[in-house]
């Protein structure tokens, strides 16, 4: 019976996978134009690598969850050897027509990395890791490919995120319409359960504004993440709905006319204990 049952799951679990590398491969051609806050979350992650930890003139450094290599490309420019390792195979032909031959690229999951035991100098993950049921998962598998004097980073959104825009959608229905993300405190305990030392780990309020909430709908489409972790009933949402939630988005509505998009985000420098 536990092999049944130990066979079910990782059927669910395949098939939760599945479906975020199809939502994210659906999006791969546009998602650079919906990205924005993604580059600006990227780039304060990039500021925290501490260069001096690796001493090689060319460190190299797995991109976890690259999308469409935006931060591979920017990695490389800086010097690094760069694998960039997605889900989506979509996603990794973007990355590809962006970084050409300057890149390795590894379809992988996050959680079962295909490479060997101390590949990489660094890793480098960004906004990747909150589709993770358990952190400690991916980041003992970045432990296990990243050399012991290396270095992890990474950056996942926390509970907090989106609050403005669940709260409008609670204003029309009971449905989940926005991902639930993990407290500060789950996030250190998985850190922690995965053996890692924390070097840096700050949460901080990044906030995004938009002239209306369908333009905030048309990027977290353009972006992959209408894929709800938690199940939801089936179906289109109604024209009259979107008139609904505009109008219950428009609650938070600023003096200078923009409705504010505010994420919470935990950005982590993790190092072996």
């Amino acid at each position: 019976m536990s092999n049944k049952i130990a066979t079910v799951a990782t059927a669910i679990e395949q098939s939760k996978k599945l479906a975020i590398a199809n939502a994210f491969g659906r999006a791969a051609q546009h998602y650079d134009k919906s990205a924005a806050f993604q580059r600006q979350v990227g780039h304060q992650l990039i500021e925290l690598m501490p260069m001096q930890q690796v001493q090689c003139s060319n460190p190299s450094v797995i991109d976890i969850g690259c999308g469409t290599g935006y931060f591979s490309a920017k990695l490389q420019q800086q010097g690094f050897a760069v694998t960039a390792a997605d889900l989506s195979s979509e996603m990794l032909l973007q990355a590809h027509k962006r970084c050409g031959n300057h890149c390795l690229y590894l379809q992988t999951d996050a959680e079962n990395i295909a490479m060997a035991n101390d590949s990489y100098d660094y890793a480098f993950s960004n906004l990747a890791l909150q589709w993770c049921d358990d952190l400690s998962i991916p980041l003992r598998e970045l432990q296990r490919v990243v050399r012991a004097d290396g270095v992890i980073l990474f950056t996942t959104l926390i509970e907090g995120s989106l609050n403005e825009l669940k709260h409008a959608w609670s204003q029309i229905d009971d449905k989940p319409h926005v991902n639930r993300f993990k407290t500060q405190q789950r996030i250190e305990a998985e850190i922690a359960q995965s053996g890692l030392m924390i070097e840096t780990l700050e949460c901080n309020s990044v906030t995004v504004y938009y002239s209306s909430a369908m333009k905030l709908m048309r990027d977290l489409k353009g972006i992959g993440a209408t894929h709800l972790q938690q199940q939801r009933q089936a179906g289109l949402i109604g024209r009259q709905t979107f008139i609904e939630l505009e109008l219950a988005y428009d609650y938070f509505r600023l003096d200078n006319g923009l409705l504010p998009a505010t994420y919470q985000v935990c950005f982590g420098v993790l190092k072996n204990a």
